[in-house]
């Protein structure tokens, strides 16, 4: 037997809020990781609380690697409808303000 449907609406409670916003956080960071494990994937998951609190899981060992893949496969995607000259430049500026907002937060 199952459980029923829950109604995605925000939690009006501020103590049932914390403790569902807890639980949820810990079966979704334990979802990443058996993610990684069973399927030898790579995954970056950052969270962050009402209080400004930053959870996170990379498989990896630096978060910094994983961003970045994912800055230069997004960008991949819309590299066909920019012209090459347009495109080193703005692949640059992406790299160095990665590299910015790396050594910001470090």
């Amino acid at each position: 037997m199952g459980r029923g449907k829950v109604e995605l609406k925000r939690i009006d409670n501020k103590v049932s809020r914390q403790v569902t916003f807890a639980k949820r956080r810990n079966g979704l960071l334990k979802k990443a990781y058996e993610l990684s494990v069973l399927c030898d994937a790579v995954v970056a998951l950052i969270i962050f609380s009402t209080r400004g609190r930053l959870f996170e899981f990379s498989t990896s060992s630096c978060m910094y690697k994983t961003l970045e893949r994912y800055r230069s496969c997004n960008f991949n995607s819309e590299a066909t409808a920019t012209p090459k000259t347009e495109l080193s430049n703005y692949q640059e500026y992406l790299k160095l303000k990665t590299r910015v907002e790396f050594l910001q937060t470090t």
